[in-house]
């Protein structure tokens, strides 16, 4: 089951994704009043509710004319990982691979959902703007010190980010170069966890106004997905909802030669084989 936030008119509710029909089933009614965000539902355990609840009704609102939200877009953590896949880091060139896990976050309003622009920061920051596509793990069942062998049964689902960086913020600190406002994105949708056979094998194919410029699988990372929840339940409570972004391969525009920013015009489409495809174009901060 795919599942969507977005905008309505009462405010920001979400709904069961049908993609052969090109339509959402919003929830609503009851259901709403009990589960009345993704959070919500995947912390009550009640997402095969959902599915029995949805699979009586028919799709209503057409996908492409939702105002999206990033589908977790009330998480209590928005956890990143850098420096996950063999690659030339975007900001210190050639480094060794690392000995740990490096993690970050993304702070509110650095973030927004599908088809929305990704603003461009004004003068000096713009020169450096930067993209990194990324698979995003959603906390179902959480907990501390997850064993690797448990640590799929913590998974709710899936979803996409792409990472937005000013790479010369980053010098100051990677908080500062990751969260600039409206700076990166997530979504389409969620993805339920059943609806993946195998997580490793997922691909990813990052677009920059039409051209592939990132390709890898998730069974590529330094540190597996197993090795990230147990190492980040190691010292975090992890809550149902909390979402994990777990690295970029190589491609982004910093990691290229010559390097490659992102300018007002341009449109990135970052694709994971068994999610979707999240799409999102660049425009320039406005004056002021």
């Amino acid at each position: 089951m795919k599942l969507a936030s977005y905008r309505g008119e009462s405010g920001i509710t979400y709904g069961v994704v049908k993609e052969v029909s090109g339509k959402i089933i919003p929830v609503e009614g009851p259901m709403a009043k009990r589960y009345p965000s993704i959070r919500a539902l995947i912390a009550a355990e009640a997402v095969a509710e959902l599915d029995v609840w949805a699979n009586e009704r028919e799709p209503s609102l057409a996908l492409g004319e939702l105002d999206y939200v990033p589908p977790l877009w009330d998480a209590e953590k928005v956890i990143c990982i850098g420096v996950n896949y063999p690659k030339r880091h975007p900001v210190d060139g050639d480094i060794p691979p690392p000995k740990h896990i490096s993690v970050f976050n993304k702070f509110e309003g650095s973030m927004v959902g599908h088809n929305k622009p990704l603003i461009q920061p004004s003068e000096p920051m713009c020169h450096t703007m930067d993209y990194e596509g990324e698979l995003v793990l959603i906390i179902g069942q959480g907990g501390r010190f997850i064993p690797k062998e448990n640590a799929f049964d913590h998974i709710a689902g899936y979803t996409i980010m792409n990472d937005g960086s000013v790479r010369e913020w980053q010098r100051h600190s990677v908080a500062a170069g990751k969260n600039f406002f409206s700076i990166s994105s997530c979504g389409p949708w969620m993805v339920t966890a059943d609806e993946v056979s195998n997580p490793l094998a997922m691909q990813l194919t990052t677009r920059l106004n039409g051209e592939k410029v990132q390709s890898t699988t998730a069974g590529e990372m330094i540190f597996d997905i197993p090795t990230l929840i147990n190492y980040l339940s190691g010292f975090l409570n992890l809550v149902p909802g909390d979402i994990i972004s777990t690295g970029s391969p190589e491609g982004s525009g910093g990691s290229r030669q010559p390097q490659r920013f992102l300018v007002p015009g341009d449109e990135l489409e970052i694709e994971w084989s068994s999610v979707g495809i999240l799409k999102n174009y660049v425009v320039a901060a406005p004056s002021v």
